[in-house]
């Protein structure tokens, strides 16, 4: 059926929302966006406050060729939409018990010989890895990640089945074991293995499979859009209105309205509450971008879950995390553009958030962003902006956060932990004494605003069992014209798979059923 005059509501403004809104409209249906909150982009937000501007959410641009399609699909380009910077180097990483930081070049020639200084023989095993990985991601790209899995049959080609012995063998083996059957030096495994946090998970969860990753840090490099990533929210909010998308925030979907057709549900449309009351929107198609279990067990009644509370129970949460926005006096050259800090025992860290029972890692392995270092406007001159993410157990009980200091008390703690394990591993004395704006967010902060599952900051990890199709379907399975997008369904979590599940949903719709991305332009 053709979808001119068909109509569409999409549920959340994030960048899988807004993407998968852009999409229908140039589809030929007529879009209308519901957002809860005043603002668009989701967990991509933006906060300021006295001259400094934060992205309160995604922070690594990776993949870019995923964005670049993307853009290609709506008639325009990366280049045209956004300017990006090659960070060099892509990040540093700090070691618990070493007393030099190991800065990760942009470039492939440069790592290898960076892994070689480290440890020798190092060098030709990671050209080895690379390579791997290279093929690895490539299959990934070329053959699942733009499957709806509706059929197996174009997975199964010949290059596919002659790789299957390999791909089972990367399945059921972990990242951990993989990295630590080539690589000896705890820096290098580390380096290595951190790429599962990307996919909500530890080295221990993740299926080697997702050695992947390192072609993209490592051989890819790493980028960064001027402006942040409001402005990559910016540009895609952009295209949607030019396709006449129209975007209502303050406007929070409450149900999913259902009807009968042909003795099966169908979806009739959303109730949304908004300033003024209650109201209905009718739709042909109901795409729902907001958090998988949110729209499962808040947004339909129980007959008509696909994913019920029983199938989450079932589920691993990728991590919660304390976000620490800071404002900073002076400079702070002993951070790069992205900096690292590892612990020695990452095994306590990963089982003190995946574990039974839970606790919050001290010291932590974090991460901090100083986008200053890249983008002076996020700053006022002469002062630095910095943002901590604190990986935690996904558990709204920790709390939430709050400006100046006024924010749970043990996210504040939390907080207060890492300004102080940052001051003392980069060597920055008087790092506390110089923060002049501070904000944070916990993960009951993620459970409110966002809805998220747990109060998770990505959503459900990337373990093997929630991986390509047994992560779920994209569609409802007991609701005929409810779709699903964004991190919490395939092909995963981050900014670039969120594109992806975007043009899924369009796939589904087409009945495409192909493993290609879409033609360009759509």
């Amino acid at each position: 059926m053709s979808a001119h005059g068909r109509t569409a509501a999409v549920i959340g403004a994030g960048i899988a929302g807004l993407a998968v809104a852009a999409l229908l409209q140039r589809e030929g249906y007529c879009v209308t966006v519901f957002e809860a909150s005043q603002n668009v982009g989701g967990r991509a937000g933006r906060w300021e406050q006295d001259g400094f501007r934060f992205d309160t959410g995604p922070s690594w641009y990776l993949m870019p060729e995923v964005f670049d399609h993307f853009y290609r699909l709506l008639g325009t380009t990366a280049h045209e939409q956004v300017s990006l910077t090659r960070l060099d180097p892509g990040y540093r990483v700090y070691f618990q018990g070493h007393d030099d930081f190991v800065d990760v070049a942009a470039r492939r020639d440069d790592n290898v010989r960076l892994f070689e200084r480290i440890e020798a023989g190092a060098g030709g095993r990671l050209e080895s890895y690379l390579a791997s990985a290279g093929q690895a991601y490539r299959l990934a790209t070329e053959r699942f990640l733009y499957s709806t899995y509706v059929s197996f049959r174009p997975l199964a080609t010949r290059q596919t089945l002659a790789l299957a012995p390999r791909l089972i063998t990367l399945l059921n083996r972990s990242l951990e074991r993989f990295v630590a059957a080539r690589f000896t030096d705890r820096r290098l495994r580390q380096i290595l293995g951190y790429p599962a946090v990307f996919l909500g998970s530890a080295p221990s969860l993740t299926p080697s499979l997702y050695h992947l990753m390192s072609h993209l840090d490592l051989e890819d490099g790493v980028w960064y859009p001027q402006g942040g990533f409001g402005e990559v929210i910016d540009s895609i909010a952009r295209l949607a209105d030019r396709q006449g998308v129209a975007v209502r925030t303050g406007a929070e979907v409450t149900e999913i309205t259902t009807g009968k057709s042909e003795g099966r549900a169908r979806v009739t449309g959303v109730e949304y509450c908004d300033a003024s009351g209650v109201h209905r929107h009718v739709a042909d198609v109901v795409v729902s971008a907001a958090d998988l279990h949110h729209t499962e067990t808040r947004l339909l009644p129980s007959s008509l879950r696909s994913y019920p509370e029983q199938w989450w129970a079932k589920r691993v949460s990728g991590p919660g995390a304390v976000l620490v926005l800071l404002g900073v006096r002076g400079t702070l050259p002993q951070l790069a553009h992205h900096s690292l800090f590892f612990t020695e025992d990452w095994a306590d860290n990963f089982g003190r958030i995946f574990g039974h029972p839970t606790s919050v890692p001290n010291p932590a392995s974090l991460y901090v962003s100083r986008t200053s270092a890249t983008d002076p406007d996020t700053a006022p001159s002469g002062h630095e902006n910095l943002f901590v993410l604190v990986p935690v157990p996904a558990d709204p009980t920790l709390g939430g956060g709050g400006v100046s200091g006024a924010g749970d008390s043990r996210i504040e703690q939390i907080a207060d932990a890492a300004i102080e394990q940052i001051a003392a591993w980069a060597g920055i004395p008087d790092f506390a004494d110089r923060v002049v704006v501070r904000r944070t967010l916990g993960p009951a902060d993620f459970e409110r605003d966002l809805h998220s599952w747990q109060g998770g900051a990505l959503g459900p990890a990337h373990t093997l069992r929630q991986s390509a199709f047994l992560r779920g379907s994209n569609a409802s399975s007991k609701v005929d014209g409810l779709l699903y997008a964004g991190g919490s369904t395939i092909p995963g979590i981050g900014l670039p798979m969120c594109l992806i599940s975007a043009e899924l949903v369009i796939k589904r719709l087409r009945r495409d059923t192909t493993a290609a991305p879409l033609a360009e332009p759509l």
